[in-house]
């Protein structure tokens, strides 16, 4: 009789599954990171604004506007919505449709931050976004 010993295997890939968290908890962290960031631009509180991005979206934003990021991002125009209407996760990353904007997030160390705003889909194209990381 061969003895098979399954607990260190299941406290593995127990931990694997909730490591990342469950959809909703993800889903919500996504949404929450969206609504502080769309909340900055109505506040015109660029630093928090800038803080929400990705560093390689902040860097973007700063070489192609040769500003840094809280000069920038008021100048690119961004629309923010109101209210969330859908939030869509894929592993580590997620798309958020407000009332007047989609926006593109990836989650770092620190929490979820925006890769991609200002963001137009087009029929049988990537979306246009007017900032996004490089």
């Amino acid at each position: 009789m061969r003895v098979i010993r399954s607990g260190p295997v299941v406290v593995v890939v127990l931990a694997a599954l909730t490591a990342c968290g469950g959809v909703d908890a993800r889903e919500n962290g996504a949404a929450g990171a969206a609504s502080r960031f769309v909340a900055s631009l109505r506040a015109a509180d660029t630093t928090r604004g800038c803080a929400a991005l990705a560093p390689g979206t902040r860097d973007e934003l700063e070489q192609s506007a040769e500003l840094p990021c809280v000069r920038a991002l008021p100048e690119v125009g961004l629309r923010p919505g109101e209210k969330v209407r859908s939030v869509d996760v894929y592993g580590h990353q997620a798309r958020v449709v407000t009332d007047r904007d989609t926006l593109f997030l990836s989650t770092f160390p620190g929490g979820w931050k925006i890769t991609a705003a200002g963001c137009t889909a087009r029929p049988e194209k990537p979306y246009q976004c007017l900032i996004k990381g490089g």
